[in-house]
């Protein structure tokens, strides 16, 4: 535990920040420990809570604002990493679609929102501006709450490191267990992946339907932020909200050919 804490107060800040862009990559590597370890040492007069809160937004704001340029493309991009992508893109959505632009207050806080609510809101072209002082105001809210929580509990926090060391072979466990976890969910969205690629049409097979006017019921069930940002759909289909699918059972067709389109 010493030796941790003093590899901390000698690199800490440096850690700090590889481990904060880490997070926005978004990388599976939690900033949090770092954060509770600087604030417990600044407790101790080891460690300066305003330089870590400024190498927190140094680190975290130029990847925010990269997200925020890229936009769709960031949105797709996270789709590929998340293990369960839709619920992810769809849930950061209706927060947006919710609370507008303040989702980035509370981002950092919320696994998966961390790179997906610069992205969106690059997708709905919220101002730099405004951008730039929520974003900031999230990281340092962040930043801010976790250092806060390691120096008011730094004795605590120590005690607690005292008792995960002794705890190696536990902790080896419940990381052994994680890891079949995420195995387990890879290998299920690869096969719902090879499942839906059998029944996907594309969009050129789907003008040749309706040139041919064969009756196709067509459902877009794009976000309202995803319409907000390309207000095009195909002629004849039907706008529904995903989630409201179930209520709508009684509209669709069970005579018809379906498509259904999401993105």
């Amino acid at each position: 535990m010493d030796a941790l804490l003093a590899l901390l107060a000698h690199w800490g800040y440096v850690i700090l920040a590889a481990f904060v862009v880490a997070e926005q990559v978004p990388l599976p590597v939690p900033a949090v420990p770092v954060l509770l370890g600087i604030g417990a040492l600044a407790a101790d007069g080891r460690m300066s809570i305003v330089v870590a809160l400024a190498i927190a937004c140094a680190a975290a704001v130029p990847m925010d604002l990269l997200w925020r340029r890229l936009g769709a493309v960031a949105v797709r991009f996270m789709c590929r990493l998340a293990l369960e992508p839709a619920s992810c893109v769809r849930r950061t959505e209706t927060l947006f679609e919710r609370y507008g632009s303040r989702v980035l207050l509370i981002a950092k806080f919320v696994p998966g929102l961390t790179a997906l609510a610069p992205a969106l809101a690059g997708l709905v072209k919220v101002p730099l501006a405004r951008f730039l002082i929520l974003d900031i105001a999230g990281v340092v809210l962040w930043a801010g709450t976790w250092l806060s929580l390691g120096y008011l509990f730094s004795r605590a926090l120590e005690l607690i490191l005292a008792q995960t060391a002794r705890a190696g072979s536990l902790l080896a466990e419940l990381a052994a267990g994680v890891m079949i976890y995420v195995l387990f969910k890879i290998v299920q969205r690869q096969r719902f992946l090879r499942l839906l690629r059998t029944a996907r049409i594309t969009a050129s097979n789907l003008k040749s339907m309706l040139d041919r006017g064969e009756d196709v019921w067509i459902a877009d069930l794009r976000s309202g932020l995803e319409v907000e940002a390309s207000p095009y759909t195909i002629p004849g289909a039907r706008w529904l909200v995903a989630e409201a699918i179930t209520e709508a059972a009684a509209e669709i067709p069970r005579d018809l050919e379906i498509v259904l389109v999401f993105t």
